[in-house]
């Protein structure tokens, strides 16, 4: 058996009901009355228990089984199907973003998911369902809304997002697919074509609903003139009767991971019979639309989920790791080496490989969490100061949350694999999966460097700078509350103060070289810059973790039986601020020198 659930969710308990305030979600009306702290540890571990014995139970046959295109017709492993079925039926999907109390807060989904895609990687198809579902909540007609969202929020039907075009990828703008206006205003005919479209099609659900963008004949080049359409598989009849709507797979992508997971190059309208519906109105006199911005509401959603799942992949493949590790027995200890032979645990150099995927891990645990946190407060918030506020930390987080737990999940995969030793490039083992699983969060939603590029072009920027001036001030006062005082964490403080000077550093260097119109350095050190942001922001997080974990060592003792966690947290703080965090003052050093070789190269050389 390769595939192994191996989670723990003793520190998903301890963000919930130690450091944020979830107190204050429960408070929100839509919330009220439905949710205690006291609640939080049944409904992890009966989560937990669900993703282990429900989730996971057929990953190794849905991973031999991948997807089946046959005459085309696009077959999913039946365990596929009862996954999506469970999530969506028993109110852990698209139901939760249903328009009535009681649902479940983005938080508290956000750690389920954690688990639940810690136990099925392939498994997306109900959250791509709930942001297709959320977008025809927001911008669509009461008509679509009555038509499309009761089977969506139930599961008999799922969604898709559909950007993706052959000739396109990332430039959204040069889409070709077109829509054509027809007698009826509310109604286009659909001809186009879309690629790497995550569960595009299969037999798991009734019919798939895409939320697709096109030009409208005559609208604005580039995104301004792109309009949102919904687009089914099969078209729904006034009566509720479905008929086929000349959506058809052309093809099933064969993909290095996530084998049990459909993804459909789709053609739309070849027989001049595809329709769609048009989400809001049509392009101004000026030919330009807002169907980019709709979609992006959908896209910043899966950009911060991409991220949860990069987690979810590595921290279970960290968890795997740790396991053999305790079990195999291998060599000597250093200090006895005359003495028996010892787990590997035990070795430094596997302590070390488990400590910084324990600590990175940790770190991008918490600032997800914390973006799910401002997401619930800038939806339910009844003060309209406190949402916007809570809205700009989303805008930040999003695109630190998305790349640099799926930029770090790759080196910490490895990390993995190499405590394995040779077993590790092993099919027989669960980590060689992992890391075919996790290679395309850093692709998926707009690659990284989109991500840096709207870190550093857009968020820095935000509100004239007083967003992100905001963001790093919330580091700066917390430095400024603690350091000095005697919490045992001088070293981690004076690094997290270093770093955030360094920082600024780095946004004035680049100010600089915006100034001077040498805008190749924003191209060649984005990605740089992103990661610092994490790295320091990641800190930040841990660190004030850390006072809280260091407050409880010094309550329970270490006869206490959760004392080693507390303790854990502490070390993942020490190991994070002294090792990793350091490396911001490296970037900012690198920007501030400038090194023009990338941006100077010509491309000749590289075909040698």
């Amino acid at each position: 058996m390769s595939t192994s659930y191996s989670y723990n969710t003793r520190d998903l308990k301890f963000i919930l009901k130690e450091w944020l305030p979830v107190e204050e979600i429960f408070q929100y009306e839509k919330y009220n009355g439905y949710y205690t702290i006291e609640d939080l540890d049944m409904m992890i571990d009966q989560c937990h228990n669900i993703a282990a014995e429900v989730i996971a139970a057929d990953g190794d046959e849905m991973e031999e089984f991948g997807v089946k295109f046959e005459n085309g017709k696009t077959t999913v492993h039946p365990g596929f199907t009862r996954i999506f079925k469970y999530i969506q039926e028993n109110g852990w999907g698209t139901s939760n973003i249903e328009e009535t109390e009681g649902t479940l807060p983005e938080i508290l989904q956000c750690a389920i998911y954690e688990m639940f895609q810690a136990a099925c990687p392939p498994m997306r198809a109900h959250a791509l369902t709930s942001g297709a579902a959320r977008l025809i909540q927001e911008f669509g007609s009461e008509e679509l809304k009555e038509m499309f969202l009761p089977k969506m929020y139930d599961g008999t039907w799922a969604g898709t997002m559909c950007l993706t075009e052959a000739t396109a990828g990332t430039d959204v703008g040069d889409i070709l697919s077109k829509a054509y206006p027809t007698s009826d205003p509310r109604v286009y005919k659909i001809k186009g074509s879309k690629q790497f479209i995550t569960c595009g099609d299969g037999d798991f659900a009734e019919n798939i609903i895409h939320l697709f963008l096109a030009r409208i004949e005559g609208a604005a080049p580039g995104t301004r003139g792109i309009s949102l359409f919904v687009v089914p598989k099969y078209w729904v009849n006034e009566d509720g009767s479905l008929e086929d709507n000349d959506v058809v797979t052309t093809a099933i992508e064969h993909k290095m991971g996530l084998h049990a997971q459909p993804t459909a190059a789709l053609a739309f309208g070849d027989n001049d019979r595809c329709r769609g519906w048009l989400v809001g109105e049509p392009p101004g006199p000026d030919g330009v639309s807002k169907g980019m911005a709709q979609m992006f509401q959908m896209m910043n959603e899966e950009r911060k989920g991409t991220g949860m799942q990069a987690l979810s992949v590595a921290a279970n493949a960290y968890w795997n790791a740790k396991n053999y590790a305790k079990e195999r027995i291998q060599g000597r200890s250093a200090s006895d080496p005359k003495g028996p032979r010892v787990p590997i645990i035990n070795h430094a150099d596997v302590k070390r490989m488990l400590m910084v995927n324990k600590a990175t891990l940790e770190a991008c645990r918490a600032m997800i969490m914390k973006a799910y946190f401002y997401q619930d407060m800038f939806r339910h918030d009844p003060d309209p100061q406190r949402r916007k506020w809570a809205g700009g930390r989303v805008d930040v987080l999003t695109p630190i949350c998305k790349a640099y737990p799926s930029d770090e999940a790759w080196s910490l995969v490895a990390e993995s694999i190499q405590t394995y030793g040779g077993y590790g490039y092993c099919e027989d083992y669960p980590v060689a999966q992992a890391a075919r699983d996790l290679k395309i969060y850093s692709i998926w939603e707009g690659t990284n460097f989109i991500q840096a590029q709207d870190l550093i072009n857009r968020k820095w920027s935000l509100d004239k700078g007083v967003v992100f001036a905001d963001f790093l001030k919330e580091i700066e006062d917390f430095i400024a509350a603690h350091q000095g005082n005697d919490n045992g964490f001088g070293l981690e403080f004076a690094n997290l103060k270093e770093a955030l000077s360094s920082y600024r550093d780095i946004m004035a260097a680049m100010a600089e070289y915006k100034a001077a119109k040498k805008i190749g350095y924003y191209q060649v050190l984005a990605r740089r810059i992103l990661t610092a942001t994490g790295q320091l922001y990641g800190g930040y997080c841990l660190l004030d973790q850390a006072l809280i974990a260091q407050k409880r060592v010094n309550e329970l003792g270490p006869e206490h039986w959760d004392y080693h966690f507390y303790y854990g947290k502490v070390l993942s703080a020490r190991y994070y601020l002294r090792n990793v965090v350091p490396n911001v003052n490296l970037v900012a050093r690198l920007v501030k020198e400038g090194d023009d070789t990338v941006i100077e190269a010509p491309i000749e050389i590289f075909e040698y």
